[in-house]
């Protein structure tokens, strides 16, 4: 029953808690299947039910404190070799195994900034302080923030193998899709084609809510990001956008794609149309070539954005990129503006194994957005693509068949 990716993660732990200077990661939640702490795909692979602990030392332990009706299953499941289990209640075999540990810094599941590192709830909390009571370990407790977002970035190369394999999927998906399109179809139609291309490939699901996996967008009067397919009809002259995704073997993709659709007696996109296209795959390039190990991530988001309104065009509303991995939202290091929303993950440097999305848009009026989406993988001296990139416009009409 053990999950090597789960495996490989946990390897990874000792260093980076010794890397940021933390003792002892402590993860601590009941009923997570309900109420889900996201790191529990990454360093637990299974569910519990009563109140639970699991303790990740920087010297390599791996003990996990659970219900004695869970001890059976974490056993199973093999990650941690010292499984205890409690009848009456988990707060004397938690003091007791922390005295053992002994640590100076204690990092708990709680950040302002990153949702991935912040699956403790105010109610565990507040039993894990009760718990600690009286000992000098309730002052010890702070954000383990750093670790999740290192832990997460830091790709291993079989999880980059897996998000590649869910772009290729996804990219052989909108091809499939492409032939299919013609004015006169609505939203939902488009996103119910994407959905039959997706049921022809075995192992699939949806990489995000299927309310609005696939997203659809047609014209200038569609809803835009994060919102369902609806029943708007695709006219000539409107650009088409798609944002979709699937998790392939526990990873995700995530790609936009725009296509033109063309008006009678058109054998091409209009000189405005082209032009915005072309304005965003030379942003997403722009924004590729500057990304390494070191730089920081606003800066990668200033080179895009700078592009875009140097040509005329509005700032988009959204970072530039996000982490993928088993979600598609990934957490940890974004590519943003010094916005208040985003916090100070403008200033985070990028490393190496991290895996972003590129996702600039802008509008052409009259037409609709202009957007494309791209996964890119970055390396020891630049960032190599993981998602065959839309480098062209792609048509729909009777050019497109000719």
């Amino acid at each position: 029953m053990s999950d090597p990716m789960v495996s490989q993660k946990l390897e990874q732990v000792p260093a980076i808690l010794d890397e940021i200077g933390i003792d002892l990661w402590l993860l601590y939640a009941r009923e997570s299947h309900t109420v889900h702490d996201p790191c529990f795909d990454l360093v637990v692979g299974t569910n519990i039910t009563w109140e639970s602990a699991f303790l990740l030392t920087r010297k390599g332990d791996r003990i996990a404190l659970v219900g004695s009706l869970d001890a059976a299953n974490i056993r199973a499941h093999g990650h941690y070799p010292e499984v205890v289990g409690y009848g009456n209640g988990v707060r004397d075999d938690l003091r007791k195994i922390i005295s053992r540990i002994d640590p100076r810094r204690i990092a708990i599941n709680y950040s302002l900034d990153d949702p991935m590192a912040d699956g403790l709830t105010h109610g565990m909390f507040l039993s894990l302080t009760r718990a600690l009571e009286g000992t000098p370990y309730a002052a010890r407790l702070e954000s383990s923030e750093a670790i999740v977002a290192a832990l997460r970035g830091r790709k291993s190369p079989a999880e980059r193998a897996r998000i590649a394999a869910a772009c290729e999927v996804t990219v052989q998906i909108y091809e499939r899709l492409t032939p299919r399109l013609r004015a006169g179809l609505t939203e939902k139609q488009v996103a119910a084609m994407i959905l039959e291309e997706t049921a022809r490939f075995s192992g699939l699901e949806l990489a995000w809510e299927p309310e609005q996996c696939p997203a659809v967008f047609t014209g200038p009067e569609s809803a835009g990001a994060h919102a369902g397919p609806t029943d708007r009809r695709i006219e000539p002259g409107d650009l088409l956008n798609t944002d979709f995704g699937v998790r392939k073997d526990g990873y995700c993709s995530d790609l936009q794609r725009t296509w033109y659709i063309l008006r009678p007696g058109e054998d091409r996109a209009s000189e405005a149309v082209q032009r915005g296209f072309d304005t965003i795959v030379e942003a997403i390039e722009r924004a590729a070539d500057a990304l390494r190990p070191g730089v920081r991530s606003g800066d990668v988001d200033s080179i895009a954005r700078g592009h875009i309104t140097a040509k005329g065009y509005p700032e988009y509303p959204h970072a530039l990129g996000h982490q993928v991995g088993r979600v598609a939202h990934d957490g940890a290091g974004l590519l943003c503006p010094a916005w208040e929303r985003y916090g100070k993950l403008h200033e985070k440097p990028v490393e190496q194994g991290q895996v972003y999305t590129l996702e600039p848009r802008l509008p052409v009026p009259g037409h609709g957005v202009a957007t494309v989406e791209e996964i890119v993988a970055v390396d020891a001296d630049g960032c190599t693509f993981l998602s065959k990139p839309q480098k062209k416009l792609w048509i729909v009409g009777e050019a497109a068949d000719a």
